[in-house]
């Protein structure tokens, strides 16, 4: 990769992160991404409670990765919707710039702050609910949660790539948030899923990560869960990449039937 497309990926990345995504107030942030993720923890927390189902640490980690899918998702799609939005995303697709470092670059900021919403709720989360995770267990969930927001803006881009064929994503988004909530076993552990559920459940992102992240909650070493951990991120990587080649042939498709600003 040369020093053009370095400075693509990582400052192309940063900059579109921020025009894109900017508030009236940075307290805007707090609410969306930092409390939300906190309530819906407790909402499933306090029903499992009285269910007498699951533990508060089941919930609390499958609802803190499950919010990772927000800013994943939601940013992602916004890489061709947004840029459609701001009259912008003609000149962005005329450019010289090679597309990988173009695309993909834009999903590291996206991806980082998937991250730092899935840590600070398990953080928050877990201290209101009094979980306890082993101290060993800090750097193998930071690497989990990683690779989990990395598969979500995997799909993200696959979403992104929607962008094209449709005036908005945000209905698509929100099926797409529920789906995650309700298949991935994130209340609900899979094996109580019907079959059919739980083999769609494998194919998806979220799935692997929180699984390993339980079992390393429950002094599993990253090795143990190392398959899991491959599991993810290979799926990530499959979303990636067809995500990725969705959005070249629909690149082509707007310029041959000039359909770019149509949708």
């Amino acid at each position: 990769m040369g020093h053009n497309s370095v400075r693509v990926f990582f400052v192309g990345g940063v900059t579109s992160f921020r025009a894109l995504f900017n508030w009236l107030s940075p307290w805007i942030y707090i609410p969306s991404l930092l409390v939300a993720p906190i309530f819906q923890i407790l909402l499933f927390a306090y029903i499992g409670r009285a269910a007498h189902v699951e533990s508060d640490e089941f919930y609390v980690i499958g609802n803190a990765f499950q919010y990772t899918a927000i800013p994943c998702i939601f940013a992602m799609s916004s890489t061709i919707e947004g840029e459609r939005w701001m009259q912008t995303l003609s000149s962005i697709l005329v450019s010289p710039a090679r597309r990988v470092p173009l695309f993909l670059g834009r999903a590291l900021p996206v991806l980082v702050n998937g991250a730092l919403t899935c840590v600070f709720s398990l953080v928050v989360g877990g201290a209101i609910l009094g979980i306890h995770v082993p101290a060993r267990a800090f750097a193998p969930l930071v690497l989990v949660v990683l690779v989990t927001a990395a598969s979500c803006t995997g799909l993200g881009l696959l979403l992104a790539g929607i962008g094209f064929l449709v005036r908005e994503t945000a209905t698509l988004n929100n099926i797409a948030f529920g789906v995650l909530l309700v298949f991935c076993g994130v209340n609900v552990r899979l094996s109580n899923l019907p079959g059919e559920m739980e083999t769609m459940a494998k194919g998806m992102p979220l799935t692997h990560g929180i699984e390993a992240a339980r079992q390393l909650a429950d002094g599993a070493s990253l090795g143990h869960v190392g398959g899991l951990v491959l599991a993810e991120a290979a799926i990530g990587a499959i979303y990636a990449t067809v995500g990725y080649a969705f959005i070249r042939v629909l690149e082509h498709q707007s310029r041959v039937h000039a359909t770019l600003e149509r949708a």
